[in-house]
C-alpha cells in the first residue's frame, strides 16, 4: 500500500472505524433484495420500503407467491419499480428452482440472477458472506478519480485499480467507508476541496 493510500485509510478509520452497511437486512436474501432496490434509489427510501415488503416476504418462497403486481405496489416509490418487481419475482423463483431457496455465495451464480449486476453481487459477497470483494458504485468511482487513485473511465477499471492499491482484507470495509465519506465530505455537487480532508491529502484537482 503506497503512502497516499495509507493516509486515506488512516483518515477513513478515524472517521468510520466500524462502518455498517446502510441498507437494513437480516439475511443474505433480504440484503440481495435491498441492494437490488438501491439502484437509482436512495438507501433511505429503500429502508422505508423494505419493512413492508419483508413483513410479507423475507424469503424466496414467499416472494414468489407474492406476485409481481403486489411487489410493484409496495416498491412503487423506488426508481424503476416495474423492472425491479419483475427481477425480484424472477430471481426468487430461480433461487427456489436452482439453488434450493438459498442465495449462492459465488459471483457466477449471483450475476446470473435477473437484476443482479457485478456491483450488487460484490456487495452480497462481501457483506453477506465475508468474501473479499470491492463493490464500486458512483460515489466510490467519483472519489477514486478525485483522489487520483485511478484514471479509469469505467467502474470496472476503478475496481481493478483500487484492488491493486488496498490490501484484500480491507476491501469490504473501505468500500463502506468511502461511501459514507463521499456522502458527507466529498459530494458530487458543490464540492469544496478545502473542507475535504482526503482531497487535501491527495491534492487531487476537482474533475
Amino acid at each position: 500500500m503506497n503512502s497516499k493510500a495509507r493516509k486515506i485509510t488512516q483518515i477513513l478509520d478515524e472517521l468510520y472505524p466500524h462502518p455498517e452497511i446502510p441498507l437494513h437486512h437480516t439475511t443474505p436474501y433480504t440484503l440481495l433484495i435491498a441492494v437490488l432496490l438501491s439502484a437509482q434509489c436512495t438507501d433511505k427510501r429503500v429502508n422505508s420500503i423494505t419493512p413492508e415488503l419483508f413483513a410479507l416476504a423475507n424469503n424466496p418462497q414467499d416472494m414468489a407467491r407474492l406476485g409481481i403486481a403486489t411487489i410493484q405496489k409496495i416498491i412503487h416509490t423506488c426508481g424503476l419499480a416495474p423492472t425491479k418487481a419483475r427481477a425480484i419475482h424472477a430471481l426468487s423463483k430461480i433461487l427456489i428452482e436452482k439453488h434450493n431457496g438459498i442465495v449462492p455465495d459465488n459471483f457466477k451464480d449471483l450475476e446470473a440472477l435477473p437484476g443482479v449486476g457485478h456491483k450488487t453481487a460484490s456487495v452480497v459477497m462481501a457483506q453477506a458472506f465475508g468474501h473479499d470483494a470491492f463493490p464500486v458504485d458512483t460515489h466510490i468511482h467519483r472519489c477514486a478519480k478525485r483522489w487520483e487513485l485511478t484514471s479509469g473511465k469505467s467502474i470496472a477499471q476503478t475496481e481493478k485499480d483500487l484492488k491493486a492499491i488496498f490490501p484484500k482484507k480491507s476491501w469490504s470495509k473501505i468500500h463502506l467507508q468511502i461511501i459514507y465519506y463521499a456522502r458527507q465530505y466529498c459530494t458530487a455537487r458543490n464540492h469544496n476541496t478545502t473542507t475535504c480532508p482526503i482531497c487535501q491529502v491527495s491534492r487531487a484537482p476537482r474533475p
